[in-house]
């Protein structure tokens, strides 16, 4: 099953070169090159990292004033229903679509095995906001401040800068949106009757929370690895279930509900009349009683002489 998943993530100052390292499975972690790296490319580097886009994520670490940012990161699944060219395809096509000639970037496919066992393929899209000018400068003055006057003795300009938070919420969710709609497209021209679904589970009606991503420690207890298995697989049994339409039966439920609520309100209302009309004879019985004692007690008594001679 496609797995609809895109997150946004930033990089500080210090850290763009080991995250390129990273995901090209280089250095450290070059012992994983063979095990999961399936593509990579880079794009957009200017002149002095052409052939080498290690070198620009270096310079971004050297150059970069202290409190901005390195990089950019989409992080992408990907369908495992796709084959690797179609895979790539897709990839290459979305990064067409919002990165275009705008940003130098890298890109890494990684495909681990999944839990189940079988293909996990994603994506990495690592990108820097400066924007791409046409104007040659060196590494550090690449990563000065822009001069909008003369831009030649400036830095390249960095893009998307001062938004508000819910500005960029609201623009990730329109990304999630055209990544769903590609995603979809590619998965249709592959002849797949599958297609995946950005939005969040509330806004889809389903009552499930998002799976927690598990820590390395965690993802190898075998314990844990279980439990998260026998969840995926009820959901997809649940999910092979076709209900059909299912609002006359709904509606029929609400009608139930309906009346049971109308009964119980009918039975309080006839408990709280009841309760009225006792308090109401138990009044009138008090006030009997005290009439009939007034009376007893307003009539003359009656002395016995005895019998007449």
């Amino acid at each position: 099953m496609a797995i609809a998943r895109l997150s946004v993530k930033v990089g500080k100052v210090g850290k763009a070169l080991a995250h390129a390292e990273y995901i090209e499975r280089e250095e450290k972690y070059a012992l994983k090159k063979n095990q999961d790296l399936e593509y990579s490319e880079a794009g957009n580097m200017p002149r002095w990292a052409e052939d080498n886009p290690k070198l620009f994520w270096q310079a971004a670490d050297l150059y970069e004033r202290k409190n901005g940012s390195t990089y950019r990161e989409f992080e992408i699944a990907l369908p495992r229903e796709l084959n690797r060219e179609q895979r790539i395809e897709l990839i290459q096509d979305f990064i067409d679509q919002e990165i275009g000639k705008k940003y130098p970037y890298q890109l890494a496919l990684h495909n681990p095995k999944a839990m189940d066992g079988l293909e996990q393929p994603h994506a990495h899209v690592m990108f820097n906001e400066r924007l791409q000018d046409g104007i040659e400068r060196d590494p550090e003055q690449y990563f000065k401040r822009y001069n909008s006057k003369v831009p030649e003795k400036g830095g390249a300009k960095k893009d998307n800068t001062g938004k508000e938070y819910k500005t960029r919420k609201d623009e990730i969710k329109d990304l999630r949106q055209r990544w769903e709609k590609l995603s979809n497209l590619h998965l249709e021209r592959a002849g797949l009757d599958i297609r995946i679904d950005m939005r969040s589970y509330k806004d889809q009606g389903i009552e499930k929370e998002p799976e927690k991503k598990l820590l390395p420690s965690q993802a190898k207890d075998p314990t844990i690895r279980d439990a998260l298995m026998q969840s995926r697989l009820a959901d997809r049994l649940v999910q092979q279930y076709d209900l059909g339409d299912l609002s006359q039966e709904l509606e029929q439920l609400q009608l139930v509900k309906s009346l049971a609520q109308d009964i119980e309100q009918g039975k309080a209302e006839f408990k709280a009349g009841f309760e009225q009309f006792k308090a109401q004879a138990r009044q009138q019985l008090e006030e009997q009683q005290r009439y009939k004692l007034e009376l007893e007690q307003q009539q003359p008594k009656m002395k016995y002489r005895g019998p007449s001679l």
